[in-house]
């Protein structure tokens, strides 16, 4: 038996004479020499694992194991996909789709050398924040602004710059934790601000504020409670009222909008949600809201408010490891000149599109793609046209919802025929995303623009429903 296992071993061929076939020097050619022989290695150690004595392996299914391998390797990790899980803004999908003029822009600042810390007119050193402070004051109404790489830095570099080692005051019902495991307590732990937290968890009231203010208080932290709501026996103060309170006593008030929007939203049917603008007329010292959500611009985090404040904190060595690069300065400052004409914003800015999508365009859809998707899937699986409702997602509005229309497909076979049939459209060259609950696969049409595509990635689809 040994000497059998032994001869078969002797079957398999040695790295360097497969790399000299001719299939391999292709390969070779297209994924480098280091790639492919370290494929050819462990297809190798994959064959004597499993080879029987006495048997040999022919070249080809080295060649196509080995190809395989590369092809694993060279797949993408970071790929689009279709996003018709009824969650316009969803984070594990990438939040907001850029517009086309962000996407343009980006691009130009990878491809070439750009004024990122030049100064063009004097010729000498800049600042990167240059190129978009202007704007956001302009859109506003702030004295000053800088920006980092996501709301939660904001938020704690404005923390660490202003009460480190004091009292942050804040609203037990503030206290948030939104996903990712951000709770407002660790971060105010982080930054090194102590935190002060008052009032109840649904109420807290004007005098709660003015009792915590003492000698120790570095700041009054407002926060915008994201992706819940606490209605019923409430109370809270409002940010026009914490400003009056701040003021006296000569300390500064930081509004965090966490989503944070430029325009007001009842345009496109939604509840009115504070804006950027609003809260600096309210008197806040500081602003920090979030550049891929509500604004539809890629990840950033903005800082708005009074100069001296914004001074300190572009003076915090801490910012420098928050700063954004020239690839996502570019992209902010296309997406915010979008906003200087608000008129056409639903059509330039993907997230205001979809937002403001008329709910009858998308049945439409839904009724021209229902056959489409019974013909492809077959008897086994029920496709129903069907309302629904989307969310905005990432923490916005987050009980409000926009009447929809989708699809609704339903497997023979209970829920493990639904959570494979989830995992065949995942698996398509472009992965449709959907939601599964109440025993079918629901598909939000709300997102989905190209239609023609959506039909033809349908040509791959592999699913047999249970008989």
């Amino acid at each position: 038996m040994a000497e059998a296992a032994l001869s078969s071993l002797r079957n398999l061929p040695s790295v360097d004479r497969v790399l000299r076939q001719p299939d391999i020097m292709a390969l070779v050619e297209k994924h480098g020499r280091s790639e492919t022989t370290l494929a050819i290695r462990e297809t190798l150690a994959a064959l004597r694992e499993e080879m029987q004595p006495g048997t040999g392996v022919d070249d080809a299914v080295i060649v196509a194991s080995v190809l395989s391998r590369l092809d694993a390797r060279a797949d993408k990790r970071l790929r689009p996909l279709y996003n018709l899980t009824g969650t316009v803004l969803h984070t594990n999908l990438g939040r907001a789709i850029l517009a086309e003029e962000a996407v343009e822009a980006a691009s130009a600042a990878m491809r070439q050398a750009v004024s990122l810390e030049f100064d063009l007119a004097s010729g000498k050193r800049g600042e990167r924040d240059d190129h978009v402070r202007s704007l956001i004051c302009e859109l506003t109404g702030a004295e000053d602004a800088t920006l980092v790489n996501n709301n939660a830095a904001a938020v704690l570099l404005v923390l660490n710059t202003l009460a480190q080692g004091r009292e942050a005051i804040v609203s037990r019902g503030e206290l948030i934790e939104i996903g990712g495991a951000f709770r407002m307590p660790e971060i105010m732990a982080r930054a090194g601000a102590i935190l002060r937290e008052i009032g109840t968890t649904n109420r807290t009231h004007a005098r709660d504020y003015a009792n915590a203010l003492g000698s120790e208080t570095g700041l009054i932290l407002k926060v915008h409670t994201s992706n819940y709501r606490i209605e019923g026996f409430t109370a809270e103060v409002d940010a026009r009222e914490l400003a009056k309170i701040a003021h006296q006593h000569k300390v500064p008030l930081v509004n965090d909008l966490g989503s944070g929007t430029l325009i007001d939203l009842s345009r496109f049917g939604l509840r009115k949600e504070p804006t950027v603008r609003e809260a600096v007329e309210e008197g806040a010292d500081l602003i920090t809201f979030s550049g891929d959500k509500l604004l539809g611009g890629p990840q950033a985090g903005f800082i708005v408010g009074r100069k001296d404040l914004i001074a300190a904190i572009n003076h915090n060595p801490m910012k420098r490891a928050l700063r954004v690069d020239k690839i996502r300065l570019a992209a902010c400052e296309a997406t915010l000149k979008l906003y200087r004409d608000p008129d056409r914003l639903a059509q330039r800015l993907p997230t205001m599109r979809f937002l403001a999508r008329q709910v009858d365009d998308i049945r439409q859809m839904a009724l021209r793609l229902a056959p489409v998707l019974n013909e492809v899937l077959g008897r086994g699986v029920a496709v129903e046209a069907a309302a629904c409702a989307s969310q905005i997602g990432s923490g916005a509005l987050p009980l409000d919802t926009i009447p929809s229309f989708g699809l609704s497909l339903r497997p023979t076979g209970g829920g493990r025929a639904v959570e494979a049939l989830s995992a065949a459209f995942r698996g398509l060259p472009w992965p449709v995303i959907g939601r599964v609950t109440e025993g079918a696969l629901h598909f939000d049409l709300r997102c989905l623009e190209d239609e023609g595509a959506f039909r033809d990635n349908l040509s791959s689809l592999r699913f047999e429903a249970a008989s």
